[in-house]
């Protein structure tokens, strides 16, 4: 009799560690990707379509900013920007055909009197001041008429052209500011924080919301060294929660830790916050909305796929 209980001892023992070898057991807490989103750029909030609970999609809007301000610097840069254009061309073209017809008519004139007053200097009949006059006057008439007749420098035409792409540029930086000030969501997920009403002033770069995709989840969970060896990427999962009891949500292993660490301090007892652990992911799929962040779960790794039915 006794042989007989012994030999049942032995097959319960060996059954649980064969258990033990195909699984690996432990708690955790469900968490979720959050997203911080902000405004790019600041005023007064003038919509909020959304609010905290809300499902959106990637490219829903969640606030619109007061864009009066801007629309008005928007118009001064297409103003600036067209007279840039039109300085450029007129630069690029040269000067008009009647406009050098009447600065060589200018430059003879200048040149005539010239020598006229060179003329009645000799004869003293002009003083230094009036010669010096008509000397200047042919310096700077002979000198508008040549820059007519070559055209403009390369030089010039760079210039202008730099003014106008200048000009143009902050058309686009207004146009921009104009896009920014409507507040998109970047994926697919939902609102979990508000932190603005409509209303309110916010500064460039102030957080507005935080978005959590709740499609996937994960929870993080340790493991010792000795378990962490029968770990490996990829490998199925089962995660369980009190609020559906005996009904395993089916997972995955994204992610082991290289590096060793003490168990969280969340762990209940000192001995086990004294052991050394290494972090291991769990992800899960999330379509039911049933893994809440901040959940409590256990999770079960399979490390013998043979037991997997």
């Amino acid at each position: 009799m006794k042989q007989l209980a012994c030999a049942i001892l032995i097959a319960v023992l060996a059954g649980c560690t064969r258990s033990d070898d195909r699984e690996i057991s432990a708690s955790g807490t469900i968490e979720a990707t959050e997203v911080n989103i902000s405004a790019k750029v600041g005023g007064r909030i003038d919509r909020l379509p959304v609010d905290e609970g809300t499902a959106v999609r990637a490219g829903d809007t969640l606030a619109v900013i007061d864009r009066s301000d801007l629309a008005i610097q928007l118009r001064q840069a297409m103003a600036n920007a067209a007279a840039a254009d039109a300085q450029f061309r007129l630069t690029a073209r040269g000067a008009r055909q009647e406009d050098i017809v009447q600065a060589e008519a200018s430059f003879k004139n200048a040149e005539d009197d010239l020598k006229r007053a060179e003329e009645l200097f000799k004869a003293n009949s002009a003083t230094q001041k009036q010669l010096d006059d008509a000397r200047t006057r042919f310096i700077v008439s002979r000198s508008v008429y040549e820059k007519l007749k070559h055209g403009p420098l390369p030089e010039e035409i760079d210039a202008a052209r730099a003014r106008r792409e200048q000009a143009a540029a902050q058309v686009d930086a207004v146009r921009k500011q104009i896009a920014d000030a409507v507040v998109l969501a970047p994926s697919n997920g939902e609102i979990t924080q508000r932190s603005v009403e409509v209303g309110e002033i916010v500064l460039p770069n102030a957080a507005l919301f935080r978005l959590s995709r709740l499609e996937t989840v994960h929870l993080m969970i340790y493991v010792s060294e000795i378990e962490l060896a029968r770990v490996k990427s990829g490998q199925s999962a089962k995660v369980f929660i009190d609020a559906a009891p005996g009904k395993p949500l089916p997972g995955r292993v994204t992610y082991i830790s290289p590096i060793a660490e003490f168990t969280p301090k969340n762990v209940q007892t000192k001995e086990d916050r004294t052991k050394l652990v290494f972090g291991v992911k769990i992800e899960a799929a999330n379509q039911l909305r049933l893994l809440k962040p901040g959940m409590p779960a256990d999770a079960t790794i399979v490390t013998d796929t043979s037991s997997v039915r």
